[in-house]
């Protein structure tokens, strides 16, 4: 796991499953209408609960889930539902409304933020990334093993941050009209990706087969 080649195939694997670009979008429709100051907030704290995440999951593993009694599959299906209900938030512009009477309120930045949920969890850190963690984690035979695997971890997280703190460049250029339509298709996306979670688990569970 030490070996480079190993080390860029782990970092590929995380890669393509966080998806940094993808999020970047996604990012811009959770915390629109919010300052820069407020979404500059929201992705450090994103990717350092991400970060926290990763690492109990690395040294952990199945042990977290297994000693609550939680299998992969349940919580495929509990992030699938908890995504759904975003999903049709994003699709019905409710959570900007929320968002705007809060605002208004001067509570905009201590209410509704997505940085835990849904970005940390379980977009950035889901079933797929965790997944991937333990299986890398199995593959470790010991300490430097370990190092290697977190600064592949680390360096995925560094890049999704610096794809969220670019959001404002890419949301002037998209516009409010442009914006809008973003948001809407993805939360159709996001309601797909959604389902297939719960279909996977219920997959998982021999329903649906």
């Amino acid at each position: 796991m030490t070996d480079l080649p190993a080390l860029i195939a782990a970092f590929t694997t995380m890669f393509i499953i966080i998806d940094p670009p993808g999020l970047t979008p996604v990012f811009i429709a959770l915390t629109q209408g919010m300052t820069a100051a407020q979404r500059r907030a929201i992705a450090i704290r994103a990717c350092v609960v991400s970060a926290g995440l990763m690492l109990v999951f690395l040294f952990l593993g199945e042990a977290v889930l297994g000693f609550i009694g939680i299998s992969m599959d349940a919580f495929r299906i509990a992030g699938g539902v908890l995504l759904f209900i975003t999903a049709l938030d994003m699709l019905f512009q409710r959570r900007q409304a929320r968002r705007e009477d809060s605002a208004a309120e001067g509570q905009a930045e201590h209410e509704d933020d997505p940085s835990v949920f849904p970005l940390a969890l379980p977009l950035i850190v889901g079933p797929g990334a965790i997944t991937t963690i333990i299986l890398l984690a199995g593959e470790a035979q010991g300490a430097a093993d370990f190092a290697g695997i977190t600064a592949v971890l680390m360096a995925v997280l560094v890049i999704t941050l610096l794809a969220f703190l670019a959001a404002p460049a890419i949301e002037r250029a998209l516009g409010k009209i442009g914006l809008n339509i973003v948001t809407r298709v993805l939360g159709m996306l996001l309601a797909a990706l959604a389902v297939q979670f719960i279909l996977d688990g219920l997959q998982g569970f021999g329903i649906g087969g």
